[in-house]
C-alpha cells in the first residue's frame, strides 16, 4: 500500500500518512504557462495498491483534472490498484435535474473518475447517499457524526439539548446524531428563491429553552446555516452551535459566521480552510484524518469499513 496527495490539501495528506506510518509517493504536480497539468510518479509503483488523496474543492476543476491525471498516470505506471480517497467530493450537489435543461454534474464526475481507472472511491459524507449508484465501482461513504458526537459530549456541558436539521434532506443526519446523543430532533423548514439563497419559513419542533445543534453535510455562503441559526433563537433557543463536515467558506462566509448568533461552529479538515481561518474566533477544525487513516488501513487489508460506525 502506498499513498499519493494531489495539492488540493496536502496537510490532510500528511496527518493520514503519519497515522498509517507511511510515507507519500514521490511525486511532481506541476502547470505549464497556460495552466495545463502535469504529474510525474517519481517512483516505482508497478504491482502496489494506490490511495490517491484529493477533494475536489476550489478551484474545483483545476483539482478534479488533477485527480483524474493522477488517477491516469498511476494506471500508466502498472498500479495494482487504485482507490480515489475524496476527501470532499465536489459536483455533488447537482444530482438531478431541477428545472429542465441542466446538467447532473455528480454523474458525469463520478463517469469520469471511473473511466480514468479507479477502481474504488472512499469519500466523507456525500451530499446525498443515491451518487454511490452513479459509480459502478465500490464507493465507501464514511461519516463524520460519530467524531461530532464525541466532541459534543466532551466540549458541550449545557443541558436541554436538541438536533436540528437546517432542511428538510438533512434530516437523516440531524437524526443520527441525536440518536449517538439521546436527544430529539428539530427541523427547519427552508425555502431556496435561487442558488445561493435561501429564505426560512418555519421550524417544526419545539427549541424553546434548548441548545441547539445543527448538523448539515457542508456550509458554502454561509446564508442558509446563519438563517436558520437566527429563526432559532427567534424562536426561544438558548444557544446555537453548528457542526459541519465540509467547510466551502465560499466569499463572505466566515465573516458572516462570525457577526451571526453562533456560539460555535465546528468543521473538519476534508477541506483545507488554514488561510481563511487565521483570525476566526468561533470556527473550530476537527480532524478526519484518524477515521480516513482507519478506512484505508482496513480497505488494504481486506476488513470491514462498516464495522467503524457501529
Amino acid at each position: 500500500m502506498k499513498l499519493l496527495t494531489g495539492n488540493s490539501n496536502k496537510p490532510l495528506s500528511k496527518k493520514i500518512s503519519q497515522f498509517l506510518k507511511t510515507k507519500l509517493v514521490n511525486s511532481s504536480i506541476k502547470k505549464f504557462a497556460d495552466g495545463e497539468i502535469y504529474i510525474e510518479i517519481n517512483e516505482n509503483i508497478r504491482g502496489n495498491s494506490i490511495f490517491i488523496i484529493q477533494s475536489v474543492s476550489s478551484p474545483a476543476n483545476d483539482n478534479l483534472m488533477e485527480l483524474l491525471l493522477c488517477i491516469d498516470a498511476l494506471k500508466r505506471s502498472s498500479a495494482k490498484n487504485i482507490t480515489a480517497v475524496i476527501p470532499y467530493f465536489g459536483y455533488a450537489r447537482q444530482d438531478r435535474k431541477v428545472v429542465p435543461r441542466t446538467s447532473i454534474s455528480a454523474k458525469l464526475v463520478s463517469n469520469l473518475i471511473t473511466k480514468a481507472g479507479a477502481d474504488r472511491v472512499v469519500t466523507v459524507d456525500l451530499h446525498s447517499g443515491q451518487i454511490q449508484g452513479f459509480f459502478d465501482i465500490p464507493v465507501d461513504n464514511l461519516f463524520a457524526t460519530p467524531i461530532f458526537a464525541r466532541h459534543v459530549k466532551k466540549k458541550i456541558k449545557e443541558k436541554n439539548l436538541i438536533c436540528v436539521a437546517p432542511d428538510v434532506g438533512g434530516t437523516q443526519r440531524a437524526r443520527a446524531l441525536g440518536n449517538l446523543l439521546n436527544v430529539g430532533l428539530a427541523i427547519v423548514d427552508k425555502r431556496r428563491p435561487k442558488p445561493g439563497q435561501s429564505q426560512v419559513m418555519n421550524v417544526i419542533g419545539n427549541v424553546k429553552d434548548k441548545t441547539c445543534i445543527i448538523v448539515d453535510d457542508l456550509i458554502d455562503s454561509g446564508g442558509t446555516i446563519v438563517n436558520a441559526a437566527k429563526a432559532l433563537k427567534d424562536r426561544g433557543a438558548k444557544n446555537v452551535y453548528v457542526y459541519i463536515t465540509h467547510g466551502v467558506l465560499s466569499g463572505e462566509a466566515v465573516k458572516k459566521i462570525q457577526k451571526s448568533v453562533i456560539k460555535n461552529l465546528v468543521i473538519t479538515d476534508t477541506i483545507d480552510n488554514s488561510d481563511k481561518l487565521k483570525k476566526a474566533k468561533n470556527i473550530e477544525v476537527l480532524s478526519i484524518s484518524g477515521l480516513m487513516g482507519e478506512a484505508i488501513k482496513r480497505i488494504s487489508n481486506s476488513t470491514s469499513v462498516s464495522d467503524l460506525f457501529k
